[in-house]
């Protein structure tokens, strides 16, 4: 394996080296741009190193990609994509980590750290907390099968957190899908940007207690959901009990849960998607399951259009010029003498 892990980070390499001079991207919310070449004369081998260390850690746990994708998807949601996720509990900021959708849950920030401190020894106070999130989720899904893109570079780090929008503002498990689209527009993002990201499923794991009302009262009848492929939901009663066992983990893509492919589509066609936002996505709305079909049918539109949303979703209200900071450790604001 780590032969070929080797393999992929020349591959990626290659591909950021040849890219196009100028790949400027408009931040949403923002006044800044972004671009690729950002490091480029600051800190040359920082793709690089993240590049490296990702694939280190994938070698060792096959989790920490699809881990790494939802760190950034969960950052962007709450403020842009500012690192506030990464921020722990100090005298004035209640860490996002507390938040519902992260508790228990959220994982890889170990990895960021050693990501961030391998760049400081590089390019002291240079590669943003932010950008490195951006990047370990570009690399995250390249290293498991999947598409790759040119990252846009410049983000800087917040100065604080935000636990009530964190609770809020990020896409939960049972929310209706109505409710998914409305908080994805509020970010910029549209239809096509919740169908092609939420393909992001296709690798990773979800706790019983995040699904366990399709299985028994999903309606608050008593009844399971009739939208979850009944066979299926009887595997699933066998480790997401009534109840305990909340922690219990099972894979959102049984098919292929550590590749990077369109299976987790083909899924949701058979009503076999793990959670209900997942499902909804093909039985809720005419739009979207036209696209999820798509995605079933042709892997090269889904990898295409992820490619492009994720580009999208990084650039949610990002801080760039003199706003925020570069932060020395992720997990905390620097502090001033």
């Amino acid at each position: 394996m780590a032969a070929s892990l080797n393999i992929l980070i020349v591959a990626v390499v290659s591909l950021i080296a040849f890219s196009p001079l100028c790949l400027c991207s408009k931040a949403y919310g923002s006044g800044g741009y972004l671009f690729p070449q950002f490091y480029d004369h600051s800190c040359p081998k920082a793709q690089e190193i993240v590049q490296t260390i990702v694939a280190k850690a994938f070698a060792q746990d096959p989790r920490m990609p699809a881990s790494l994708l939802r760190l950034h998807f969960h950052d962007c949601f709450v403020k842009g994509c500012d690192a506030s996720i990464l921020l722990d509990n100090s005298g004035t900021i209640i860490s996002e980590k507390r938040s519902n959708p992260n508790r228990n849950s959220a994982r890889g920030f170990e990895l960021i750290e050693e990501i961030k401190h391998a760049l400081e020894q590089e390019c002291p106070e240079t590669v943003s907390c932010a950008d490195i999130l951006a990047l370990a989720a570009r690399d995250s899904t390249v290293i498991t099968g999947g598409p790759s893109w040119d990252v846009p570079l410049g983000r800087r780090d917040a100065r604080g957190a935000s636990l009530s929008g964190s609770n809020n503002d990020i896409p939960a498990p049972n929310n209706t899908f109505q409710t998914i689209l409305t908080k994805f527009k509020r970010q910029g993002l549209n239809l096509v940007d919740l169908v092609s990201l939420s393909g992001s499923h296709t690798i990773g794991n979800s706790r019983c207690t995040s699904f366990r009302q399709r299985l028994y009262n999903q309606s608050g009848n008593g009844k399971p959901d009739l939208t979850l492929n009944q066979y299926y939901a009887s595997m699933l009663r066998k480790q997401c009990p009534r109840s305990g066992g909340d922690q219990n983990l099972f894979f959102l893509d049984f098919a292929t849960p550590f590749k990077f492919d369109n299976h987790y589509f083909k899924n949701l066609i058979t009503y076999k998607g793990l959670l209900s936002s997942d499902e909804v996505l093909f039985t809720k709305n005419k739009d979207s399951r036209e696209l999820v079909k798509l995605y079933a049918e042709n892997q090269e539109a889904f990898f295409e259009q992820f490619a492009k949303s994720m580009v999208k979703m990084g650039n949610i209200s990002p801080l760039t010029g003199a706003r925020g900071e570069i932060r020395r450790i992720c997990r905390r604001v620097n502090h001033v003498y």
